[in-house]
């Protein structure tokens, strides 16, 4: 199986990179930093989880998974960030995406990957 990480700062790619490694290291990943690139690895390449920061120059997180959601409808998808207003988690519900909240994300990523795999059946 394969997860993208989208995240603009290198730091938190490496954080959830290596939180996804130790929990699942079977799991291959793929990284971007940000929608663009996102979307040109997943046009070349299939993705089975998608783990999304919100707050990224150019497009945000929402607008990358709107887009994603079209390619990948039943893709198990993340949304990470800090800023959870309602208009935010409104449209998080509206993508069936998880939201993640920053900085306290370890516990809930766990979950969340543990449940994607299953739906995904491995």
């Amino acid at each position: 199986m394969r997860v993208m990480i989208v995240d603009d700062s290198t730091l938190a790619r490496m954080a959830l990179a290596s939180t996804v490694a130790t929990l699942y290291p079977n799991l291959r990943q793929i990284e971007a930093r940000n929608a663009d690139a996102a979307m040109g690895l997943v046009l070349a390449e299939h993705i089975d989880i998608a783990l999304i920061d919100y707050n990224m120059p150019g497009r945000d997180g929402l607008s990358l998974a709107a887009d994603l959601r079209d390619l990948y409808p039943e893709t198990p998808m993340a949304l990470i960030s800090g800023n959870f207003q309602a208009g935010i988690i409104d449209r998080v519900k509206e993508l069936n995406l998880t939201f993640l909240q920053k900085p306290r994300w370890h516990n809930d990523l766990a979950i969340f990957l543990s449940n994607a795999i299953k739906q995904l059946g491995g």
